[in-house]
């Protein structure tokens, strides 16, 4: 369990591919020296399990389910990602309740700023684009921020300078994919409301159209 705010921002220094999975080896003293092995780090938004730690280095396994559902399969020598340990249960939770369970990936459509405002507009699945509120949560790639608008195929989120400061999002372009996952109560209380309640009443047209 994560709560959506970035600890620090790793470098990926190789990619090891094998038969099934791939090891991601990041470079980042300070989650690496908060971590052992088998332990959950966000990363990029997907949470992966500690494989090694080797000095300032964290090695983790990603197996093709995880490469296919998530957009980690970009991720090249040099990608910049965000990074955060496991919530503890003592903490506060400044962000919200993020699961590290990519739910799909979006692509950025545009970065737009304003002076020292900065919007984020995402396109995304209409599936996933159903589960958003206006002023709701949302993580892109690991960072929990807070819905400004929904479309039926796409969503916008602001993004303010210290989020920009701290984490990989203000270096996003047109078309990067990107990790996006959506509250996990919004998915159960929407999950819950469908099984409980009738369908859609029926209109005119279906009426006249049922067998009599």
């Amino acid at each position: 369990m994560f709560t959506g705010i970035v600890e620090s921002v790793g470098a990926v220094v190789a990619l090891k591919p094998s038969e099934g999975c791939t090891r991601i080896v990041v470079e980042e003293p300070r989650v690496a020296g908060g971590v052992g092995l088998g332990d959950s780090v966000s990363v990029n938004g997907a949470c992966l399990t500690v494989a090694e730690v080797a000095g300032s280095r964290v090695a983790f396994d990603a197996v093709r389910e995880t490469l296919e559902r998530t957009a980690l399969a970009q991720l090249r020598e040099g990608s910049r990602v965000n990074l955060e340990r496991a919530m503890r249960a003592d903490a506060r939770l400044d962000g919200h309740i993020v699961q590290g369970h990519v739910d799909g990936t979006g692509r950025v459509r545009e970065l737009r700023t304003r002076a020292e405002d900065v919007q984020l507009f995402v396109d995304c699945e209409p599936d996933f684009a159903g589960w958003l509120v206006e002023k709701g949560s949302v993580a892109i790639d690991g960072v929990s921020l807070t819905v400004v608008g929904v479309e039926s195929a796409g969503f916008d989120v602001a993004l303010i300078p210290h989020t920009l400061a701290v984490t990989t999002l203000g270096e996003l372009e047109p078309g990067r994919p990107v990790n996006l996952e959506a509250d996990v109560l919004g998915k159960y209380v929407k999950r819950y409301l469908e099984r409980i309640l009738p369908g859609p009443p029926e209109g005119p047209d279906d009426a006249e159209s049922r067998p009599r």
